[in-house]
């Protein structure tokens, strides 16, 4: 039975106090947490969560990896922007009772924020049990050196970094497909975190555009072109994880592949070609996907699946 009194919560506050002192801000009790912050500059937030992939995550106990998913979600968007994430905001929804999945959570997430140097300034845990999935609502705040243009320019060569998988979108046409008892390891393999790899890259580089491939897949790419266009052809040296290949072979067209899931691609950064051997040199698996020419705003792609061209 569910304990509204949550005798868990001085293990929670133990835990969250573990992330107070970081580079960017400094943390002491109140009624709720009081924050200092020790830099100047703009700041920007972002709130996403892990979706229908919660399902999954709570039948096989993947709560770590279900952490990875929703602290990825947020910074890998904030990464676009170039900003610095410093605190974060969590809301943990579970259909049962029991503190040591909130438990188990909360370290996971701890543990996340020290590494990433991420203060935890505030949360809430929900038993919900009229669900079938666990939820992790996370918000983070981040802060900007200096704030960016997020647009290709013509001529620009587009890179693009791999996925670990599925990640986190798309998750309801999966389910579908696969129905919650037919098992595959991809469901529940984490999002990949490409937060430092952007940032490096933009003390470096002059990047031009960048997205993050989440919902909506490369269709998002419409929001960084312009009225330019993006012509995509992979190299035949790159296969995305199997799930993909058995995703198409199960009825997901080629364009539902590219408006739905990453399709073994999860960052898309464009730079001036002069810059391409080097990051290519530097960021382990970048590889060449496409170039950015004058056009109307359209993302062209030739499919990996079928060698169908897609227009988006």
């Amino acid at each position: 039975m569910y304990n509204p009194t949550k005798p868990y919560k001085e293990q929670i506050i133990r835990l969250i106090k573990s992330t107070w002192q970081t580079p960017y801000v400094s943390v002491a009790s109140g009624i709720y947490p009081i924050i200092k912050k020790k830099f100047r500059g703009l700041e920007i937030q972002h709130t996403d969560g892990i979706g229908t992939k919660g399902i999954y995550h709570l039948r096989k106990r993947t709560f770590k990896n279900a952490v990875i998913d929703a602290l990825a979600m947020n910074a890998n968007d904030l990464a676009m922007a170039g900003a610095i994430p410093y605190a974060l905001q969590d809301h943990i929804v579970l259909p049962e009772a029991g503190a040591a999945a909130i438990l188990e959570i909360v370290r996971a997430l701890t543990a996340l924020c020290r590494m990433y140097k991420i203060a935890i300034t505030g949360g809430e845990t929900s038993h919900h049990d009229n669900l079938d999935a666990l939820d992790i609502g996370v918000t983070i705040s981040g802060f900007l050196a200096r704030p960016r243009i997020n647009k290709c320019r013509a001529g620009d060569v587009l890179i693009g970094l791999p996925s670990n998988g599925l990640h986190a979108n798309g998750f309801s046409r999966v389910r579908g497909l696969f129905g919650v008892k037919e098992w595959r390891e991809d469901f529940i393999r984490p999002t990949y975190i490409y937060l430092n790899t952007v940032l490096n890259l933009l003390k470096r580089y002059e990047i031009h555009g960048m997205m993050h491939i989440t919902g909506g897949a490369f269709a998002k790419l419409r929001d960084i072109l312009g009225t330019h266009d993006a012509l995509i052809e992979f190299p035949q040296s790159f296969k995305p994880r199997a799930i993909f290949y058995e995703l198409h072979e199960r009825g997901v067209s080629s364009r539902q592949m590219y408006t739905t899931f990453n399709c073994g691609i999860g960052f898309v950064f464009s730079l001036a070609p002069h810059d391409v051997k080097e990051v290519l040199r530097k960021v382990r698996g970048a590889l060449i996907i496409g170039v950015v020419k004058k056009g109307s705003g359209v993302v062209r792609i030739k499919s990996i699946f079928d060698g169908k061209i897609i227009r988006l």
